[in-house]
């Protein structure tokens, strides 16, 4: 962020909102951070553990397979799950980036639950 105006644009408000967000999630080797980006066409999940400054691991819908966006981000949830349970991980912090907790974002992290992660 620039200086600290009050933010104009749609990016620079969703900057500040995931700013917001990341003064409380943090993600350890224990528990590791799962972060959502959303586009307005695809969806992506990564795990990143904070202590390490690694990612993990990532999935995306381009990879999961086909149908509606909210299917897919089900379906990423699902994968980010399985992934994480074959590393070794079963817990996670979840990271929604700024965005809304609802409609896709919220679909990965129910997808994440149905696979066996747990927040």
């Amino acid at each position: 962020m620039k200086s600290t105006h009050k933010p104009k644009t749609r990016a620079e408000r969703l900057h500040r909102r995931h700013l917001r967000v990341r003064k409380r999630v943090e993600g350890t080797p224990e528990r590791p951070r799962l972060v959502v980006r959303r586009t307005l066409k695809h969806i992506y999940a990564q795990i990143v553990d904070d202590m390490a400054n690694r990612t993990l691991l990532t999935v995306s819908d381009l990879t999961v397979g086909d149908g509606k966006k909210q299917e897919r981000s089900t379906a990423v949830g699902k994968a980010v799950a399985e992934r994480a349970k074959a590393v070794g991980i079963s817990r996670v912090v979840f990271d929604r980036a700024g965005y809304k907790y609802h409609g896709r974002v919220k679909a990965v992290a129910d997808g994440a639950r149905e696979g066996g992660l747990e927040f």
